[in-house]
């Protein structure tokens, strides 16, 4: 048996994780040869490296947090699971570590936004947890990721993909504003030629308010913003400091109109050759790992924040102008993007959990 900490409190994820795995064909419970070659839950843990993917700098909360996780687990299971952690792009973009986990080659776990799910096929009903200002809070997101239905919905794209979520913990910096011009209200955003990121949601926001949305890709943004391709971008306030994007850019408005939750994406097909203590362990410390992502986010926010109203103007934008004007927008989406009835369900959901 391996040696662990003493766990206090296990959460309901940690424990439908486990518990689902159970019941997949990759034989933990029964003993049957693993989609990996060895006996899974057979008793018998061998020795393992697991190699860890972030897309984030080596000061980022996302990697601090992975390396923290890492040597917590090399602790946990005595040496017997090591983690090599390998940030910064270096195996490769999102799709590359997601093709590399389905086929379970190259990487074996990644640690990221649960909003990249959706680019998975299979996995396109968590597109919908990115509508914005569906989520007020990290907790409330984070319990509504924690639901029976989530769990459920979790399975079965684990299953689709062969990418299973075995956590979901860890802040991330909520998208924000900024612009050439200060944005109070909805209105206000009529003609901005905003730079967004290449995905549905931030389309169909800068879209609805009569914004100008234009992909750019993230290398170029600062020159574009110099240069005037765009007036606006979305990303939050960390990114303005760590980018310098404050230099090009004299208003910032904290709309934090999407928000995300890192979590520990694993290849289906190793974890199904990972023996029951093991998976206990890495249950565990990952979501120990994403408290010290919180923790870090929220420092590096502060920061961020401190560094913003010393150099550019900080406006504080009217939310309420922007949840009216963006209403019946994101409908056109259910059964699309999602499965019908899944924008309702989950509004439903973050209700409960405010």
């Amino acid at each position: 048996m391996l040696h662990r900490r003493t766990i206090r409190h296990r959460s309901a994820l940690c424990l439908t994780a486990v518990t689902a795995l159970t019941l997949t064909g990759c034989g933990f419970a029964t003993g049957e040869e693993s989609a990996s070659g060895g006996e899974s839950g057979s008793g018998d843990c061998a020795e393992v490296t697991l190699r860890l993917a972030t897309i984030r700098t080596d000061d980022d909360p996302t990697t601090i947090a992975a390396q923290s996780f890492a040597d917590a687990v090399d602790e946990a299971t005595d040496g017997q699971v090591t983690v090599q952690v390998f940030p910064n792009s270096q195996l490769g973009d999102a799709n590359d570590l997601f093709a590399g986990m389905a086929s379970g080659q190259d990487v074996d776990m990644f640690y990221e936004g649960i909003s990249l799910y959706p680019t998975l096929e299979g996995a396109s009903d968590f597109a919908v947890v990115s509508v914005p200002f569906m989520w007020d809070s990290y907790e409330q997101f984070k319990a509504v990721l924690e639901t029976d239905r989530y769990q459920e919905l979790l399975d079965q794209a684990a299953e689709a993909t062969g990418v299973r979520v075995v956590a979901t913990a860890g802040d991330a910096e909520p998208r924000a504003l900024s612009a050439n011009r200060p944005i109070r209200t909805a209105d206000e955003m009529a003609g901005l030629k905003l730079r967004i990121a290449d995905a549905p949601m931030p389309q169909a926001f800068a879209t609805a308010l009569g914004a100008e949305p234009t992909v750019v890709p993230f290398s170029d943004l600062y020159l574009a913003l110099r240069q005037g391709v765009v007036d606006g971008q979305e990303n939050g306030a960390i990114t303005m400091v760590n980018q310098s994007l404050f230099e090009v850019q004299p208003y910032f408005m904290p709309t934090n109109y999407i928000r995300d939750v890192r979590s520990w994406y694993v290849s289906d097909q190793v974890w199904g050759g990972l023996c029951a203590d093991q998976q206990d362990a890495i249950v565990e410390e990952a979501n120990a790992a994403g408290d010290v992502a919180t923790e870090e986010v929220a420092t590096q926010l502060e920061e961020a924040m401190t560094a913003l109203e010393g150099s550019i103007e900080v406006v504080e934008p009217d939310v309420e102008s922007f949840r009216t004007a963006l209403e019946g927008t994101f409908e056109q989406f259910d059964g699309e993007l999602w499965q019908e009835g899944l924008l309702e369900e989950t509004r439903q959901l973050a209700e409960e959990n405010r």
